[in-house]
């Protein structure tokens, strides 16, 4: 299926790109991850209904509503942007009028990556370069401190990760790098096109 396909499956519009403008220079431009990337890493990364899946930086929400499709995770979508914000809940009341009792919940929340507070039952954690490292380092810091608290297996999935991400979750966190999946009709042209799963616990 192509991407408008895909959206018209799951009664969803998330195409298209967003330039955050006059936002903090911390916060990236909203690009939805393509569906074929997703196909392929969900291919091999399989989820559960048991799991708590945080999607930050959700945008329009493609990827919290594919993983709430396939998989029946509760999800929650993080997004400071009061546009996208308000697309991801138009999105969510199509997407419903389609699969009013399937999965899990699922819910988005307006506020800052770095203050939104991880629940316990949250264990699975999707960055396709949201913001700075600055801000991304703030929201690892919180994610070991909830699994500090209430001790559970813990995945960090990064898609096109930058340089930057990478050398602080191999230097300056307990993560280990679990899994790498590469998007290979995309990789040949392009090496960032590859999903690099990172795991703690378990």
């Amino acid at each position: 299926m192509n991407e408008k396909e895909y959206d018209k499956l799951l009664q969803i519009k998330t195409a298209g790109t967003l330039e955050l403008l006059s936002q903090s220079p911390h916060y990236n431009r909203y690009e939805a991850t393509p569906y074929e990337a997703l196909d392929v890493l969900f291919g091999e990364y399989k989820l559960t209904p048991e799991d708590g899946f945080v999607d930050f930086g959700c945008g329009k929400a493609r990827v919290s509503f594919y993983v709430h499709h396939h998989f029946g995770a509760s999800v929650t979508g993080i997004e400071m942007n009061g546009q996208l914000y308000q697309d991801a809940i138009v999105n969510l009341v199509s997407y419903r009028r389609k699969a009013k009792h399937a999965g899990g919940a699922i819910r988005f929340e307006r506020c800052l990556a770095e203050e939104y507070e991880i629940e316990a039952s949250e264990n699975r954690f999707y960055f396709f370069n949201p913001f700075s490292i600055q801000v991304f380092m703030k929201v690892v810091w919180n994610i070991l401190w909830s699994a500090e608290s209430d001790t559970r297996l813990v995945d960090i999935v990064l898609y096109y990760p930058t340089a930057e991400y990478v050398q602080f979750m191999n230097n300056h966190t307990p993560f280990e790098l679990w899994k790498e999946v590469r998007v290979d009709r995309l990789y040949e042209k392009n090496e960032n096109e590859r999903f690099l799963i990172y795991r703690m616990g378990g």
